[in-house]
């Protein structure tokens, strides 16, 4: 066995979402070892956790092709130095959390170097480009998986990995209370409400914004009770979807992000395929998923996406269990149609919601915690 004192730990995460990961883990592994190192890249939450970061996360956190291009030479530059600088520090492990564009090489370069390297969070390797999991089985010592269905394409690969759970499945109750989440955010315990969750960027907003609202009017024609809510991801998008909302009447309720407010208190949801649809499910509310893109983006990934399903309840349950309304079928009249039986009876879907929640729900930074210490220690389960 690894003798564990002194342990150094390289963790490098990318975006907000992986510093709330790598927080979760490096806390778990402190309770562990109190004197643990942490050294990488990561954001505030790690860094509160004890995290020297070698460079502010905020350069990591690149989206779009243009964008990426732009700072590729700046990104390229970073990377190098990065492995040159874990590669003099020997941590005992290196983890690299998402963003694997940026991760993966530098797990491929430390592993050469003999310094043990895992993978916490799948790309969607599963769904498209296939090939990359070869780099994975090269590169990666241990890959960390959120969801079962991810964890059983590794282990048809080859790859080690171990299936974690959740951090959201985590955090979310089995049973969220709504009466209480109308009061926080100001909507009448009784009633109809339905959220609109047209996604956090401004191409989804833009895409989706007026077909939701176009939706939410027919809807309103057929039930006069009803109220929508809508949680704006930031300053951005709420300035952006009020200008939609000029010349409309509609009983709305922007908030300032607080989606899990919106989904708590909600009767049902109208929403973006994404994270959030992962959020809807956790709080157990049925939904009806929509999604746009650029049609020669659609024309491309119809032939690259392997995956019969785009939303993640549908991916999680292996079959179609919320409907899915993709570009040309994502009309107003056809999101009313959908969404109308499910706020009569959404059983159908809730029942399976919870049984998924129980599965994810694995406390999942305890998991990936003793999953890394195996590895380190030469015990990998």
């Amino acid at each position: 066995m690894v003798e564990l004192q002194g342990l150094r730990v390289a963790v490098v995460a990318g975006e907000a979402s992986g510093d709330i990961l790598g927080a979760g883990l490096m806390r778990a592994l402190k309770a562990r070892h109190p004197q643990i190192e942490f050294i990488g890249v990561g954001g505030p939450l790690m860094e509160a956790e004890g995290l020297v970061s070698i460079f502010p996360m905020e350069r990591l956190a690149v989206m779009g092709l243009v964008e990426v291009l732009g700072r590729l030479r700046e990104l390229l530059a970073r990377r190098k130095a990065l492995i040159e600088t874990l590669i003099a520090a020997r941590p005992d492990v290196f983890i690299g959390i998402d963003a694997p564009d940026f991760t993966l090489n530098i797990e491929l370069k430390l592993r050469q170097a003999g310094i043990k390297a895992v993978h916490y969070v799948s790309p969607s390797v599963w769904a498209w480009r296939q090939k990359r999991v070869l780099k994975i089985r090269e590169g990666c010592d241990l890959m960390l998986t959120l969801f079962p269905f991810e964890a059983r394409f590794y282990e048809e690969k080859g790859v080690p990995v171990r299936f974690v759970g959740h951090t959201l499945a985590d955090a979310i109750p089995l049973q969220a209370d709504r009466s209480a989440a109308r009061a926080a955010i100001g909507l009448p315990e009784q009633g109809c409400v339905v959220a609109l969750m047209p996604g956090s960027r401004g191409g989804e907003v833009g895409r989706l914004g007026a077909l939701f609202f176009d939706a939410a009017e027919r809807l309103l024609q057929v039930r006069p009770q009803v109220r929508f809510v809508l949680p704006c991801a930031n300053a951005n998008r709420r300035a952006q979807l009020e200008a939609l909302l000029v010349g409309r009447d509609l009983p709305i309720t922007l908030l300032d992000g607080r989606s899990h407010d919106a989904l708590a208190a909600c009767d049902a949801v109208l929403i973006a395929s994404g994270t959030a649809t992962l959020e809807a499910l956790l709080y157990k509310r049925p939904m009806v998923v929509a999604y746009r893109v650029a049609p020669v983006t659609y024309w491309i990934l119809k032939r690259m996406v392997k995956s019969p399903y785009v939303s993640l309840p549908n991916l999680l349950a292996q079959r179609l269990l919320v409907p899915e309304l993709l570009q040309d079928a994502a009309t107003p009249q056809a999101l009313v149609d959908t969404l109308l039986p499910l706020l009569e009876e959404g059983r159908g879907q809730t029942d399976s919601f919870d049984a998924i929640h129980r599965t994810l729900r694995c406390n999942a930074s305890e998991q990936a915690a003793d999953a890394v210490l195996g590895l380190i220690e030469g015990k990998l389960t």
